[in-house]
């Protein structure tokens, strides 16, 4: 590999016994940084979500390096030995699928450790998904809050997505293509259609697409889609003037299935809560 570098960090890198968290492109591999190649082609070994998908980077760059397979499934039977390796004086560098390490991946955990045990640590920025739909998305992107993957425990995603529903800030989500459509189902639910959204699909990518002006839209362009690619999913925070009413729904609909799980019929709960919230009882039944 015949590139240049050019050193701005304080010492000649890679340093022996760093643990360097490198970032690396989510699509198209001409967005790796020079600073990054440079650590990936020198340290003493990769550590990385997926080799085949470092073997690209490395065959697209010409380099070779030790590459060691590091997931959800190993992870924590192989840091004990990273570990050692970093204390020997080896420099690691650790690489995820796409993306920074660390987020919504098994990194972490590694990362943790080092920490733990006082080992030196460093971070290569390169490109994210979440930042870059959130770039592209026009939406409010001076606060916002990263969820992932939303759990699959109905108490614990139910819990969030009625965060989502009432919170100012925007919000950013992951989601694999088989389980969007349910998403888009469960956002309109809590949020209601007009909500201001966009679903981003293969960022950086051949196939790139940012799809739907809100909720109601995205469910539309991909009712009868067989939907394919990386999905990130950006949610606009609600509108500090209807924030009141809509926390009002949502604590309202709360009291009435409390209601009724105490033993009310659907009929009494309703007449009793709209007589005490001054509201038709047509409209709290049909919340139900």
């Amino acid at each position: 590999m015949n590139i240049k570098y050019s050193s701005s960090h304080k010492k000649q890198e890679p340093e022996s016994g760093f643990l360097y968290i490198v970032g690396t492109p989510i699509g198209n591999l001409n967005d790796i940084s020079i600073r990054a190649l440079k650590i990936l082609e020198n340290v003493s070994l990769i550590v990385c979500e997926d080799t085949r998908q470092t073997k690209k980077i490395m065959q697209r760059y010409d380099f070779n390096n030790n590459l060691i397979s590091f997931n959800e499934h190993n992870s924590f039977k192989k840091i004990p030995k990273l570990i050692d390796d970093l204390k020997s004086g080896k420099s690691i560098a650790l690489v995820s699928d796409a993306g920074m390490p660390s987020i919504c991946d098994p990194g972490e955990n590694l990362i943790k450790a080092a920490k733990s045990v006082g080992l030196k640590i460093t971070c290569i920025p390169g490109p994210c998904a979440a930042i870059t739909a959130l770039a592209s998305s026009g939406l409010p992107s001076s606060k916002f809050i990263f969820e992932g993957f939303l759990p699959k425990k109905n108490s614990e995603r139910k819990k969030i997505l009625l965060n989502i529903s009432s919170n100012e800030k925007t919000t950013i989500l992951f989601e694999s293509p088989n389980r969007l459509k349910n998403l888009l189902s469960e956002l309109k639910e809590y949020c209601g259609g007009e909500r201001e959204i966009q679903v981003s699909r293969e960022l950086t990518k051949k196939f790139e697409e940012h799809i739907g002006h809100n909720i109601n839209e995205a469910i539309v362009f991909f009712e009868r889609k067989d939907v394919r690619g990386e999905i990130t999913v950006v949610i606009k925070g609600i509108d500090k003037k209807s924030k009141n009413s809509e926390f009002d729904y949502i604590e309202l609909k709360k009291e009435l299935h409390n209601l009724i799980n105490a033993g009310l019929s659907l009929s009494a709960a309703s007449k009793y809560l709209a007589k005490k919230n001054n509201l038709s009882k047509s409209i709290i039944y049909n919340m139900y």
